[in-house]
């Protein structure tokens, strides 16, 4: 995807999954790129590898973007590296496959931690690095949003927090030349999602292009909407679904 030339982002949980996929999306398209992890760091290094090699610009930086100061380092790497921010892609978060008798207090605050406030927390801070231009936000959501489905309501309620946040900050930033959108998936092929073949054989014979989502599909979208061609877009939630919703 071209159009993010000579623009700096910050990608987050970008070390695997559809992270990984929109880190590399956006420096094809001569983005430069901080490629954020927690723990897997040797899988950061070889995005990272990966995007040099091809001729592009960016640094691994650990930060867990649940917490003010980590994210606080991590956005002073992007200006130490890049010399600022245009593009922030909240990607970061965790699954919560719960149903309502197991649920604590511990696992709704583990997942509201690190699928709400890790998002706010960023966008605040992204806010704030952005030059007089403006920038773009784009957080990731989830198809379960909308097709709901048994023992996924703790995962679903973050998710849809995520995209009310999404609308609100939209008009909030707009005056200051912030576009703030989000992306839905619908189920797709990574490492982390850990289904039977019945649910699979269930999930693509619901989907009216018969096959599950690659990470590769949502980071072409997610590479839109960070550039000038999606310029007059801001406060929506894009389903990347195969046509799961229909």
């Amino acid at each position: 995807m071209t159009g993010n030339t000579h623009r700096s982002a910050i990608v987050t949980g970008a070390s695997r999954g559809i992270g990984r996929a929109v880190a590399l999306e956006l420096a094809a398209g001569g983005c430069r790129v901080i490629v954020n992890y927690v723990q897997q760091k040797e899988r950061a290094e070889a995005v990272v590898a990966e995007i040099r090699a091809a001729g592009h610009a960016a640094v691994a930086f650990r930060a867990n973007v649940q917490e003010p100061e980590e994210l606080d380092r991590l956005f002073a790497a992007a200006k130490e590296h890049f010399g600022g921010l245009d593009i922030l892609v909240n990607n970061a978060g965790v699954g919560a496959t719960l149903p309502l008798e197991h649920l604590s207090k511990q696992a709704i605050d583990d997942a509201t931690a690190a699928n709400v406030r890790s998002v706010l927390l960023a966008t605040q801070r992204a806010a704030a690095a952005f030059g007089s231009n403006g920038g773009v936000v784009i957080n990731v959501s989830s198809a379960i949003v909308m097709q709901p489905i048994p023992a996924q309501a703790l995962y679903a309620a973050t998710k849809a927090a995520v995209e009310a946040l999404t609308r609100v900050l939209a008009q909030e930033l707009g005056p200051r030349k912030i576009r703030v959108n989000a992306v839905a998936p619908g189920p797709t092929e990574t490492d982390l999602l850990q289904i039977s073949s019945d649910i699979r054989g269930f999930l693509i014979s619901r989907t009216v292009l018969g096959r599950l989502g690659q990470p590769q599909d949502i980071a072409k979208v997610v590479a839109f909407l960070a550039s000038d061609a999606s310029g007059w877009i801001t406060g929506q939630t894009l389903s990347v679904d195969g046509g799961l919703r229909l």
